[in-house]
């Protein structure tokens, strides 16, 4: 992982890398600026703080403006990183994890150690661009996979990418898990007190909760995988136990 600020410097590096290649191009201002900052929003949305996300985002208009390039441009223009940052993570999701894409083969013999029968309804709460649903779909081709993510240009291009998963926009602490067999979480330390509330209060008996790296304090796991190092996989099965 790239050590704070060199995430920031690379993000506006980029937008910059774009913005003077499509401007030599011949392209206006105007859309060489938003194609830069669009260039540089996902980068952008994996800050891990919001105030990092804003600063990463807000690093190419605000150099762009004192660099004296920026006088073609019309006044509102300088509302659309303020727009995009909230596109890409509206302000009621602040609180859950931002996008950490799931590791390649991270949950790499979870279906031997939670075995699934074909056709079994397996979400990804907060599925971002899709890697989780990759990983998940790897281990249980046969199953019924969905993807929620309330983010909508995240469900747009997870939708594209995951052709395989019913990929739709919503909250995934308003959504109903009881029909699931498998809710598949990459969230953060804070967040998995409530997801085992949530698991606890909605999912059936025999259902599984599996947490990519976190652990739920508290709660006695039924197994743990761990093939890619640094990142268990905590499994839990309802009807959850305390330690």
């Amino acid at each position: 992982m790239l050590i704070w600020p060199l995430p920031a410097l690379l993000t506006w590096a980029l937008a910059w890398a774009v913005f003077l290649g499509l401007r030599t191009a011949g392209l206006g201002a105007l859309p060489a600026f938003v194609l830069a900052l669009l260039a540089s929003g996902l980068p952008a949305w994996s800050g891990r703080t919001p105030w990092r996300r804003v600063f990463m985002l807000a690093g190419f208009p605000l150099s762009l403006l004192a660099s004296g390039a920026a006088g073609a441009l019309p006044g509102w223009v300088w509302l659309l990183p303020l727009a995009l940052l909230l596109a890409l993570y509206p302000l009621n999701s602040w609180r859950d994890a931002p996008l950490f894409p799931t590791p390649t083969a991270a949950l790499q013999g979870l279906a031997d150690q939670a075995p699934l029968p074909d056709g079994a309804p397996v979400v990804d709460a907060g599925c971002g661009l899709g890697a989780g649903l990759i990983e998940l779909h790897s281990e249980y081709p046969q199953a019924r996979i969905q993807g929620l993510e309330w983010s909508w240009p995240l469900t747009l291009l997870c939708a594209l990418r995951c052709r395989f998963a019913r990929v739709r926009r919503a909250d995934i602490w308003a959504a109903d898990w009881s029909g699931f067999q498998m809710v598949y979480l990459f969230q953060r330390p804070e967040s998995m007190s409530r997801a085992m509330d949530k698991a606890a209060a909605e999912l059936k008996p025999g259902a599984w909760l599996v947490s990519l790296e976190f652990e739920a304090s508290g709660w006695r796991p039924t197994a743990k995988l761990e093939t890619v190092p640094g990142k268990p996989v905590w499994l839990y099965q309802a009807p959850f136990k305390w330690r």
